[in-house]
């Protein structure tokens, strides 16, 4: 019998903050304790995850929903922006 890995899915999205309010990030999902990754807004090494994986700090992450709110309603994020930005470390 073969054993199949199942992929854990992203941490399920809860509902947008207002802007100025917080980011509920109480589920384990959003904490690598393995390798920390730079964040996706101030470059600066975290082990905090976005509800899709991406590295990014908390504050960094409820800074950019208050600077951008109808983008964050929207669904979007600040790494959506800047998905052309070149950086010197592959992801993949």
């Amino acid at each position: 019998m073969t054993r199949t890995r199942v992929k854990k899915p992203p941490v399920e999205p809860g509902p947008t903050p207002a802007p100025g309010s917080l980011l509920d990030w109480r589920d384990a999902g959003h904490f690598d304790r393995w390798q920390d990754h730079p964040c996706a807004l101030c470059d600066q090494a975290t082990p905090m995850r976005s509800h899709a994986g991406e590295p990014v700090h908390k504050s960094c992450a409820e800074s950019w929903i208050a600077e951008n709110p109808v983008e964050a309603r929207l669904g979007r994020f600040a790494s959506d922006a800047q998905a052309g930005r070149r950086r010197d470390h592959d992801h993949a």
